[in-house]
């Protein structure tokens, strides 16, 4: 007895769900999210058309990915800046909720966590500096508990100590990252701009603070790593873009998505580099629902209204362009919120007309896709719903997190 034309159509759905994810593996071969292993989990769930298994699979990757932890260990002597470099690296000031203080003279000998606003399963661990605690530098490493951390960041406002030195290879003995941080320098070019302005050259200075640095190694037989010469106060000058691209390169794969969507909106590059690691999981979110797409009594907004509006809010409050980021930025800029919103779309996005429902609206927009792209196979519409709605968001939400960064810089 031959097929029915449903049991057909099925077919080409499972067929389509198979050569579907293939070419999604193909296409983000480089920085994957999910492992090898789930790769072939999931593919042998499709050539088997355990449709749920593989879906089960997909979900548990994207929780993986979601719950995958960071942890950061900060140190260095008092007064290197450590405090401010820690509020940096969570996007916030001195007065934001879970701020470490800056300015503190330090006394404690203990480790203190502080957590990442919006991502929270990243931690920076304000550790003492190692001249406070008077250990050598293995037993400090031992008593700050070092196995624990992803890397070191060690920082200094000056030429980096014997201390500092011989700690670095305590940490490369026990196969750790380390770097070197010299904050500050925003201080040293004023000075040196203020003390001699006729000699004042910027990329000089910088230059031969580089090369001091690198003789200190030397000096104490030692290869030099790079040396990130930043200020606290002005991200996106100097080398914190750098150091926040190799801090992601020499992380373990499954974090980078984590720590890029923790990072500072502070160039364009940055926000770009954010939509990229979201869109793959878009992706599989997508392929997760097209997958149930091919299933009986499956409605068509699985992801009700409510849904979108959560994940709308999620990447507008991972760039910063919510209302309390809003509020923030116009706090800081002395720029008033509402001028702050006449230049963003994402806030509307969701605003109907009087005569329509939310769902109609986004209804007709999928509609519209379906016509405009002829796909025939059930999981392919299913798919591309999720696919655009939350593509339609994030480009949204990326565009307006350039327009604030352009309209504050254009400001100062």
């Amino acid at each position: 007895m031959g097929q029915s034309s449903s049991d057909t159509a099925k077919d080409e759905d499972y067929g389509y769900l198979e050569s579907s994810f293939t070419a999604y593996c193909k296409k983000v071969k480089t920085e994957k999210i999910i492992s090898e292993e789930t790769i072939r989990l999931i593919e042998y769930q499709l050539k088997k058309g355990n449709i749920l298994g593989a879906n089960s699979v997909i979900s548990d990757a994207l929780k993986n990915i979601d719950s995958a932890p960071i942890n950061i260990a900060v140190t260095g002597e008092p007064g290197a800046g450590k405090s401010s470099f820690i509020n940096a690296l969570r996007g916030g000031g001195t007065e934001d909720k879970g701020a470490t203080q800056v300015g503190v003279v330090e006394t404690t000998m203990k480790r203190t966590p502080y957590k990442h606003p919006n991502t929270k399963t990243l931690t920076l661990w304000d550790l003492p500096g190692i001249g406070t605690i008077g250990f050598p530098p293995k037993d400090y490493l031992e008593k700050v508990q070092f196995q624990e951390y992803d890397f070191f960041i060690i920082v200094s406002a000056t030429s980096f100590t014997k201390l500092e030195l011989e700690l670095a290879k305590a940490i490369s003995l026990m196969e750790k990252n380390y770097y070197f941080v010299r904050t500050k320098v925003d201080v040293d070019l004023e000075n040196q701009k203020k003390f001699k302005p006729c000699m004042f050259d910027k990329e000089k200075i910088l230059e031969e603070m580089r090369i001091s640095y690198v003789d200190k190694f030397s000096q104490n037989n030692m290869d030099a790593p790079q040396i990130f010469l930043i200020s606290n106060h002005y991200l996106s000058d100097y080398d914190f873009p750098c150091l926040m691209d190799t801090l992601i390169k020499d992380l373990p794969a499954q974090k980078h998505h984590k720590f890029t969507l923790s990072m500072n909106n502070i160039t364009e590059e940055i926000i770009d580099r954010m939509r990229k690691s979201i869109q793959k999981t878009i992706w599989l979110e997508a392929f997760k629902d097209g997958s149930l797409a091919v299933l009986p009594f499956v409605g068509f907004f699985r992801d009700d209204v409510e849904n979108l509006k959560v994940k709308l809010n999620h990447y507008r409050v991972l760039f910063g362009v919510d209302d309390e980021s809003l509020r923030v930025m116009s706090k800081k800029s002395q720029v008033p919120v509402q001028q702050l919103k006449k230049v963003i779309k994402s806030p509307y996005l969701l605003e109907t007309k009087k005569e329509e429902t939310l769902g109609e609206m986004l209804w007709g927009y999928i509609k519209k896709l379906r016509f405009a792209t002829g796909g025939l196979h059930s999981v392919d519409f299913y798919a591309r719903k999720t696919f655009s709605l939350h593509h339609l968001f994030l480009d949204t939400v990326t565009e307006d997190a350039k327009v604030l960064l352009r309209e504050i810089y254009s400001r100062h």
